[in-house]
């Protein structure tokens, strides 16, 4: 882990291209941080504990400022494992009321109980899910050492709770999953329609630097976000025109024309799942 300045207050550090395992720590997802005039406050907390811990001694190797607040783009699990270290280092943890969803469903308990096993020991029976200091009902702006954090909500999208951090200051965006540069996006439950909504939407804040929730940041931000854009556009169509035709969701998979998409990341350990979740939502979008 190194931390990377992309801005003059502004790093972050990026996690590796792969699915999350005890090898990689579950360090697959990025997280940064701006030093303010005060006090460092970090966005998202990486995937496990002790990378939380790594991401502090990051933070102390460039300042000796206190980590004042954890802004939570969203509450999947490679971004908020890391959160009870920041907890006891005594920061205030903000995110959106809608995380609340997911915090208190059996797909996260589930899913904290797997993790256990199959990221043991860097996620152990120590690890807990911790809720939000500050609950956002929307779209907030938070003041801290002279600098402004513009807290946008833009789901339902990757998550019904997905934020963004805008920092007109830096002129950086974190973009936390909304975008995901170089490599297939996890979908999931994703409303992908409006997800590409709020794609379109990210164009319109005034920035020189967009850091993704995975993969290196852009400068080009347009650019870069037109593969999540295009990619998802792509699975809303072939699998909408299945869904509307009654076509078997196998036979519309063998169809399709992957080839733009395939030589991406994690195109054989996402794209199938991500197309089949699409097919069942367009099939809901049909009835």
């Amino acid at each position: 882990m190194h931390a990377e300045q992309v801005a003059p207050h502004s790093y972050f550090v990026q996690g590796e291209t792969a699915l999350g395992s005890a090898a990689n720590q579950n360090f697959i997802s990025n997280a940064g941080f701006v030093v303010t005039d005060s006090s460092v406050v970090v966005i998202d907390a990486l995937g496990s504990p002790p990378l939380a811990e790594r991401l502090l001694q990051e933070i102390r190797r460039i300042t000796d400022k206190p980590v004042s607040h954890v802004l939570v783009t969203h509450y999947h699990a490679d971004h908020v494992y890391g959160l009870q270290a920041f907890k006891r280092a005594g920061a205030t943890v903000v995110a959106q009321r809608r995380s609340l969803e997911y915090l208190n469903s059996d797909t996260a308990r589930q899913r904290l109980e797997a993790s256990r096993q199959t990221l043991f020991p860097w996620v152990d029976e120590a690890t807990r899910l911790v809720p939000a200091d500050v609950w956002l009902d929307g779209d907030t702006d938070l003041k801290v050492g002279g600098f402004e954090f513009r807290l946008r909500a833009v789901g339902p999208a990757h998550t019904p709770e997905d934020m963004v951090v805008h920092v007109p200051r830096e002129l950086v965006l974190f973009a936390g999953d909304t975008v995901f540069r170089g490599r297939i996006p996890f979908v999931g439950q994703a409303d992908s329609r409006r997800w590409i909504a709020s794609l379109d939407g990210l164009l319109r804040f005034d920035i020189r630097v967009m850091v993704p929730g995975h993969g290196p940041p852009s400068r080009q931000p347009a650019e870069d976000i037109r593969l999540t854009h295009d990619y998802l556009l792509y699975l809303r169509q072939t699998m909408g025109d299945a869904a509307r035709n009654l076509e078997p969701f196998e036979d519309a998979y063998r169809k399709a024309d992957w080839s733009r998409f395939e030589g991406l990341p994690l195109f054989g350990a996402a794209n199938r799942m991500n197309a089949y979740n699409t097919y069942l939502q367009m099939e809901q979008e049909r009835d």
